[in-house]
């Protein structure tokens, strides 16, 4: 059930024929790359690609952005991302910013979190954002490139692997038309159809437990913050969950049943009165309802010849704790920067092989994450519910008993055993290690390392610390130095100590501002070495 909003109506896009659907007779366009999906990974993904100067056709078979909030919750590295992507201020602007979550049991407060309780960060821990206005500004950032083809209403109905391209059959409201393209990236969601065309299937676990989501609008005085109950008195024996979004919506999760029906459970005259309970009072309109069931699955290979899964296509998990949207955000920014090199010829088709490597570790440490959120939320038997019981006893009294709680780990970004990182060399107390992400920090007045980065290119950075015997970088390779003539400023001395920076200290960073490789004492040979592994060229 979803109530039409206005942002929706706005957002509704008409089919239009392109000079594709009109070659004669059995030829078929060819394109380097095609990405089938315009959610929030499709349209990064082709903003990403098409800003590195590849020309990228964006395949929907809808005609508007998706209906109800869904994922809400952004986190600070998919800002960061979208910033690169020329769309961060604005998802900032109307998004909701927060840190501090609340826990609770019954009607007391176990603790309190901050998920990013220092200063000199650019961007906050999070925001609350509804799917539709982000898939909107990325439609809006799209028509600004002329690099994109973007063609709703065209849905994929056959695909034939070849050996240098993938074949595309494509159904639209005037009859079906073919495609050639070097390769074809799967960003058609948890019900893929691209799935199923190569033949692989989900690996997983699939909960039992219901959980209700409804997106209320009403004015309210609650603090910005996340909260969460265990057995709460509103709703006795399960857990609920409190999030506010833009125009005053405010996102309800309630857990159900396992055996409740959903065409009953969905109906809002059964509804409100929950919510009712919850909040105290009726004065409040529904915006979105709905009623999901946990998955934690993945596919056992995100690479299938020359068609390659991102975001839900490739893998799901529990909404607790925002890995959904924003894993999938980290799947576009980590295999854009490779598939642009190979289409470019720069690097071998091998390099597609570290998405893989890198993603599907990333994928399992979601999905555990995910799974002991779920586990500890919904216990399957009477062992994990006396386990649970003892913890939220524990944590009423003990530092470690809080820390036992889980109320959904929120999303960070993964660290790689990646095979194009190179291993440290060298002793380091601190900073990021080689397939880790870079951290951010202030590098002059409202100016961030994080600005620096994605200024002057789109490919590798060196950032060094000249206050030493500095090492210009290799040719293609920006150059990013603090402190010395010409250098950025670390006026809060945060860059130094998040980078556990020593003279002559220098990061070879990857162009998804991960650490490549990290030099105490760095010299030509041994950054050209680390580039090259980092490349795929060795």
């Amino acid at each position: 059930m979803a109530q039409a909003n206005t942002q929706q109506a706005k957002t509704q896009f008409g089919y239009r024929r392109h000079p594709d659907q009109d070659r004669p007779g059995q030829s078929a366009a060819e394109h380097p790359v095609v990405v089938v999906g315009a959610g929030p990974v499709g349209l990064s993904l082709a903003i990403d690609l098409a800003q590195r100067g590849q020309r990228v056709v964006l395949l929907d078979d809808a005609d508007r952005i998706g209906e109800g909030s869904r994922a809400i919750c952004f986190s600070k590295r998919s800002l960061e991302y979208w910033d690169r992507l020329g769309v961060g201020d604005r998802m900032v602007e109307k998004g909701v910013v927060w840190s501090v979550g609340r826990i609770f049991h019954g009607e007391s407060q176990l603790y309190q979190f901050n998920l990013l309780p220092e200063d000199g960060h650019k961007r906050p821990a999070f925001i609350n954002l509804q799917q539709y206005y982000a898939e909107a500004y990325l439609v809006d950032r799209i028509s600004d490139l002329s690099e994109i083809d973007l063609r709703w209403r065209n849905k994929v109905t056959a695909l034939e692997q070849r050996n240098d391209s993938v074949a595309l059959t494509i159904e639209t409201p005037e009859g079906a038309y073919r495609l050639h393209a070097q390769y074809v990236v799967a960003c058609d969601g948890a019900r893929s159809s691209l799935r199923q065309m190569v033949g692989a299937e989900f690996a997983g676990q699939v909960f039992e437990d219901q959980f209700l989501i409804a997106d209320v609008k009403m004015t309210a005085e609650f603090p910005t913050e996340r909260w969460f109950w265990f057995d709460p008195p509103f709703h006795a024996g399960r857990s609920a969950l409190l999030h506010r979004q833009p125009d005053d919506v405010w996102r309800i999760d309630l857990q159900l049943n396992r055996y409740a029906d959903p065409v009953v459970e969905k109906k809002p005259e059964n509804v409100r009165p929950r919510i009712a309970r919850m909040l105290g009072h009726d004065k409040f309109e529904f915006e979105w309802i709905s009623l999901y069931k946990f998955q934690c699955r993945r596919m056992d290979r995100f690479l299938h010849g020359r068609v390659i899964f991102a975001g839900d296509s490739a893998h799901q998990v529990s909404p607790f704790g925002a890995r959904g949207a924003n894993s999938g955000l980290e799947d576009a920014e980590n295999l854009s920067w490779k598939l642009d090199r190979v289409l470019r010829g720069t690097s071998p088709a091998s390099l597609l092989e570290s998405y893989h490597v890198e993603r599907s570790l990333a994928a399992d440490e979601n999905i555990r994450e995910s799974t002991r959120s779920t586990d500890f939320m919904a216990p399957n038997s009477h062992q994990e519910a006396r386990l649970r019981k003892a913890v939220l006893s524990l944590a009423k009294e003990t530092e470690f008993g809080k820390r036992m709680v889980n109320g959904g780990r929120l999303s960070v970004p993964c660290s790689y055993d990646s095979p194009l990182s190179s291993p440290d060399a060298e002793a380091w107390r601190g900073g990021p290690l080689p397939g880790c992400s870079m951290l951010d920090a202030p590098v002059g007045e409202q100016a961030y390392l994080t600005d620096a980065f994605r200024r002057g290119g789109t490919d590798f950075t060196l950032l060094s610390f000249s206050n030493g015997a500095a090492v210009d970088a290799p040719d293609g390779v920006k150059d990013i130095r603090i402190g010395g003539e010409g250098g950025l400023a670390d006026p809060s001395g945060l860059v130094a100590k998040r980078y556990d920076a020593a003279p002559d200290t220098a990061y070879l960073l990857r162009p998804d501002g991960y650490v490549a490789a990290r030099f105490r004492h760095p010299t030509r040979a041994a950054i050209a070495a680390a580039l090259s592994r980092a490349q795929g060229l060795n």
